[in-house]
């Protein structure tokens, strides 16, 4: 057993009925790397901060490392977990998963106590977008077969121009579009070779303003930026805040901004 890793010797464990937390695991390192990681969407002890997301407390460690070692490999997809998943150790892993296994188990009904202070957001659709905002980035999106242009309002832009972090009251917009299909439904690509826009599907949008991250926990805090997503009308829409704000949350050298390089490479051009 000496010779095994501490991955294996924890699945043989468990399909022995064996406790895992009793072998070659820190519980403290587990909390700690959840209060800090996984406690922005899961909650600290398990309890996730949204209907959407899975609760983790009372979970099997042997299934948790399992799920956890995918993400980091990669044979299983998503975004945010595979950017997690890649700065966890095996240890980390081991750790957090006997951590989560060792929780109370969460009833169907239970939330977060955080959940609506990350439900809620101050982001409103910005009606004036087209004569305020100025367009900066494009990306087009394969697999869905759409394409986003992305906007700044004048605030961002002069901070990006200074060089200097965004301040409250900047504000970013990324209009989605359908992408014109040719005739075997690939999109097609325009002169600027990106997908040619046809029609706008829907809206996401970030904003900030003095106050806005007050009430967030520090875990998922994007200092005083929210984050909205509205339809092709400019109707508010459901979204999971946590999810983004949880997805932005590394970003903190960036301003939280995934697009800060091309913001502010367009503002020093223009």
């Amino acid at each position: 057993m000496r010779s095994l890793p501490l991955t294996a010797v924890a699945l043989l464990a468990a399909s022995a009925g064996l406790p895992t937390a009793s072998l070659a695991v820190d519980l403290e390192a587990g909390k700690a790397k959840a209060s800090t990681v996984c406690a922005a969407c899961h909650g600290a002890n398990g309890v996730s901060v949204s209907d959407t997301i899975p609760n983790l407390a009372g979970q099997r460690s042997a299934y948790l490392t399992v799920q956890l070692k995918a993400w980091k490999d990669g044979s299983r997809k998503n975004p945010i977990m595979n950017a997690i998943g890649a700065q966890l150790s095996d240890d980390d892993i081991a750790n957090v998963a006997a951590h989560f296994a060792a929780q109370q188990p969460a009833g169907g009904a239970a939330k977060s106590a955080q959940l609506a202070n990350v439900a809620k957001s101050g982001v409103t659709f910005p009606a004036n977008w087209r004569a305020d905002y100025k367009a900066y980035e494009v990306i087009d999106f394969p697999a869905a077969k759409q394409v986003r242009h992305y906007y700044a309002n004048p605030a961002a832009l002069q901070a990006a121009k200074a060089g200097k972090p965004m301040p409250d009251g900047a504000a970013l917009l990324a209009v989605v579009y359908a992408a014109q299909l040719d005739a075997s439904k690939q999109p097609v690509k325009g002169a600027d070779g990106h997908f040619v826009a046809e029609q706008a599907v829907a809206y996401t949008a970030m904003a900030r303003e003095a106050g806005w991250g007050a009430d967030i926990p520090e875990m998922l805090r994007n200092e005083n930026w929210n984050y909205a997503a509205f339809t092709a009308a400019g109707q508010a829409r459901s979204i999971n805040q946590a999810e983004c704000l949880a997805c932005h949350k590394p970003l903190d050298k960036t301003s939280y901004m995934f697009t800060l390089g091309k913001l502010t490479a367009h503002a020093q051009a223009n």
